[in-house]
């Protein structure tokens, strides 16, 4: 429980409070295949880009966020499972969006995803 609501921002990210959703593309890429922290973010929403970032903006690697929470879940006598969805953190500044919104985010080589927020 976190008392009064007494958070910084990397406990916001490491809890993903602030995720209202989250999109998956449908061509995996191995990891090893890209330079993760250089990969750039551009997300536009209803056609004009409102967040610009990188992977090192997720503490300095994408993979430094995964490392730590395989590290912490086998602490704790828990493993990652094959499957599972690993969310490293924002990758730029957060935006608000409402119903009818159309996002398309692109990151690097790894490609591009769009929704419509219903």
């Amino acid at each position: 429980a976190i008392t009064d609501w007494k958070i910084t921002l990397e406990d916001t990210v490491a809890d993903n409070a602030s995720c209202g959703l989250y999109v998956l593309g449908n061509q995996p890429s191995p990891i090893g295949q890209h330079a993760l922290a250089e990969l750039g973010l551009q997300l536009d929403k209803n056609g004009q880009t409102v967040s610009v970032g990188s992977g090192a903006a997720c503490l300095g690697h994408p993979l430094r966020a995964a490392w730590w929470l395989a590290r912490t879940m086998a602490e704790r006598g828990q493993g990652l499972r094959a499957g599972e969805v690993i969310l490293s953190g924002a990758l730029g500044p957060m935006v608000n969006i409402s119903a009818g919104d159309i996002l398309h985010a692109r990151i690097g080589g790894l490609g591009s995803v769009s929704c419509r927020v219903i």
